[in-house]
């Protein structure tokens, strides 16, 4: 998911929203895939073309959030076993506050297009 932040940062770097960015039933911002990859990871070079302006859930990442289990480090990341303890309390901080925040903006979203134009 992305903030707003996220979302201007990329576009100040000259990133279209209209090839990165779609919008949930429930107003959140996302990312859109290609592929099953983020729209902006490079296949060919292994490597992600935004990695300086990355979202900041890129940045957290391999701590995520789970519904079901919470603050937890991504399973499915090859280099879930080098986050450390204060490595994961730190990164749990910032997802729950970006969590909070991206709600936040969704539900503006929501609120501003419920009320029309």
């Amino acid at each position: 998911m992305l903030s707003k932040n996220d979302i201007e940062l990329l576009e100040s770097r000259d990133h279209d929203k209209r090839t990165f960015l779609r919008f949930d039933t429930h107003g959140y911002a996302k990312l859109q895939n290609r592929k099953g990859c983020c729209v902006f990871y490079d296949a060919d070079k292994g490597a992600c073309r935004v990695y300086a302006d990355r979202p900041q859930g890129c940045h957290i990442y391999p701590v995520v959030h789970s519904e079901e289990e919470g603050t937890m480090v991504d399973s499915l990341c090859p280099m879930k076993t080098t986050v450390t303890d204060a490595e994961m309390t730190r990164k749990g901080k910032e997802v729950t506050r970006l969590l909070k925040t991206i709600d936040r903006e969704a539900k503006e979203r929501t609120r501003r297009a419920s009320r029309g134009p």
